[in-house]
């Protein structure tokens, strides 16, 4: 029976409504909204009844530390090189043959990620999966999904694999007062069902999923035709009276409200790049410049310059020594880049590079980019030498999608920093300690070893997911403390009247795919274990079969790109659309909620 609605419900539901609005509009940042929503709870306290203490709570929770810790200990690993090793061991492996590097994508993403974050791990795998694609004439496409979706059902193998079920965990100990049959996850008590959806996910994705997934950017395509640049690039010849003689190229454009850029310096047989703004102007030097064609001739025309007779080509973007040229740039969720600017955020002065183009999902951006407000997962094309990629490989802001040509990782720490990692899940997994002990302990036994330095703390949390957990646990103290919860899983429960037991857990992991596709992955375990547990115990069935499949379901956003990180991450690198995602992801989606809601019967029953 579907209890009657009373103004605290209304109250918290029609925050919850306000939140999955703003999820979805991305009017904020998801952790900014997460934190209005915390905030408007102790606000209305009287109704939602989150008092100020209860409110802060999230960040304080056993969760969010143990999230926290996880993900010092996951940028610990990445300092030392360990998981770009085991890359290079992947490219010599995967070879030209696509079926091995499929294989070798899959493994070598799924496996770290059962007892390593697994969003760091794509981060990591990024640069690696495409010089592999890179070496083997194969199309980056081809590999970028399935390395996010590999790590996805390799993070459901252990407790440890992702923060969904950290968090999860920490929801249902919660509730286990309520309902004799929940509790604390303990390390591997579901590995069982985690290899099925391994298995099932890694068959789908070596056959059906590998014809399905499209070949966005071709093997063949140079970055100047994979983005479209040649249209907005060109060669002009300095005249003996332009007004650009006799300044430095930083000078050239000061004053004109024109959309373009200088890009590089040609003058006989040497190119200039960055540092480009020193250099000074000379009759018959040639300019690399970014603009259209309008913006271009207007340029000419009023600064004396001519075209020259060459087309522009990589060549001539390169600087006079080895070492890449056009670099794509991705910007992770937690990049302070998004919602800045280019012009605001310095980034031409504080890099030294120029961004040719910018990709968003499928769509290229080339004109007034140093205006456009960044999103997470912008790709920017940028003209760098050599040092200035080794560079930017470091900063935390970025994922740089070639391999650093001297990058500065501590590899005589790999052995400490594995066998903490294998310390922190031996001792959780014994029993005799929970993981938020062992995880903390693993932080300060990575400082004291020096595999990860005291004043990188800081940098090495995702700030973002810690903010987007402790602002999203008081609305799942609300939705339990108003009924909220009750009043929705009651609602759940009268599908029982039309579907037998198995139906309704189907239904069930339904619900929750299709909120974290709105929301994300914690929003949608910390709304919907409480639904799920309500709607079990009214109909007589195990609560926690049910809160197992919220579990699974929450870690199984295969159908859009924004619904879980990794996701997010490969969209620019491999030039997708947003259909690609439900193309490919909708029957594996499909797939894996009949393999994981047939495992929760077959070893738990329901």
């Amino acid at each position: 029976m579907i209890p009657p609605l009373t103004t605290e419900m209304v109250v918290v539901f029609a925050i919850a409504a306000a939140a999955f609005f703003m999820f979805v509009v991305e009017v904020f940042p998801p952790h900014v909204t997460a934190f209005i929503v915390m905030t408007s709870l102790i606000v209305l306290g009287p109704w939602t009844g989150i008092s100020p203490s209860e409110g802060i709570s999230g960040f304080s929770n056993d969760a969010t530390i143990t999230v926290l810790a996880m993900l010092v200990l996951s940028y610990g690993v990445s300092q030392t090189g360990a998981v770009q090793k085991l890359g290079e061991r992947m490219a010599s492996f995967a070879g030209t043959d696509q079926r091995k590097q499929l294989g070798a994508t899959l493994a070598f993403a799924g496996l770290p990620s059962a007892v390593l974050n697994n969003t760091p791990i794509v981060a990591m795998l990024i640069p690696v999966v495409s010089d592999v694609a890179d070496r083997g004439r194969t199309s980056p496409s081809k590999l970028l999904i399935p390395l996010s979706y590999g790590a996805m059902v390799g993070g459901m193998l252990t407790l440890i694999g992702t923060s969904t079920n950290l968090i999860a965990s920490n929801v249902a100990g919660r509730l286990g007062g309520q309902y004799p049959s929940l509790h604390a996850y303990s390390m591997f008590e579901f590995t069982k069902l985690g290899i099925i959806v391994f298995v099932v996910g890694t068959v789908y994705l070596m056959t059906v999923g590998q014809r399905l997934i499209p070949e966005r950017v071709l093997p063949t395509e140079t970055i100047l035709e994979e983005y479209d640049l040649e249209p907005y690039l060109a060669e002009v010849l300095v005249d003996e009276d332009s007004s650009f003689v006799g300044r430095t190229v930083g000078d050239t454009m000061e004053g004109i409200e024109l959309d373009a850029d200088i890009v590089s310096l040609v003058r006989g047989e040497g190119t200039f790049l960055e540092p480009l703004a020193g250099n000074t102007v000379r009759p018959g030097d040639v300019l690399v410049v970014r603009a259209d064609f309008p913006t271009l001739r207007r340029l000419m025309t009023s600064q004396g310059l001519s075209f020259s007779t060459d087309n522009v080509t990589e060549a001539a973007l390169a600087p006079d020594r080895e070492g890449e040229t056009l670099i794509e740039l991705v910007l992770p969720s937690w990049s302070s880049l998004t919602g800045e600017t280019l012009e605001s955020a310095a980034f031409r002065q504080t890099y030294d590079t120029n961004v040719l183009a910018v990709r968003r999902g499928s769509e290229l951006l080339h004109e007034w980019m140093d205006r456009t407000p960044l999103r997470r997962g912008d790709t920017l094309v940028i003209q760098a030498s050599e040092e200035i990629v080794d560079r930017l490989a470091t900063e935390r802001d970025f994922i740089v999608t070639a391999m650093p040509a001297d990058p500065n990782y501590r590899e005589s720490k790999i052995p400490v920093a594995i066998a903490i990692v294998a310390g922190v899940v031996g001792l959780a997994a014994t029993g005799r300690f929970d993981i938020l002990t062992t995880a903390l302990s693993g932080v300060v036994a990575m400082i004291l070893t020096g595999v990860v330095r005291p004043n990188e703390l800081y940098e090495a949390v995702e700030w973002d997911v810690i903010f987007l957990l402790a602002g999203l646990i008081p609305l799942g103290i609300a939705f339990e403390g108003t009924g909220a919860a009750a009043s929705v899983g009651s609602l759940v429960a009268t599908s029982a009247g039309f579907l037998p037991a198995v139906g309704v857990l189907w239904v069930v992991y339904v619900i929750t795919t299709l909120v974290t596709a709105v929301v994300s992955n914690s929003a949608s375990v910390i709304l919907m274990i409480p639904v799920a547990a309500n709607a079990a115990a009214e109909m007589g069935l195990d609560p926690y079969a049910f809160v197992l499949a919220v579990t699974f379901a929450a870690s199984a956003d295969f159908m859009t790109p924004i619904g879980y990180q990794t996701n997010l991450l490969v969209y620019g690198p491999g030039g997708y659309r947003f259909t690609d995602y439900f193309r490919v992801g909708a029957p594996l989606q499909l797939l894996l909620s009949i393999a994981t809601v047939g495992g929760i019967v077959l070893f738990w029953g329901v």
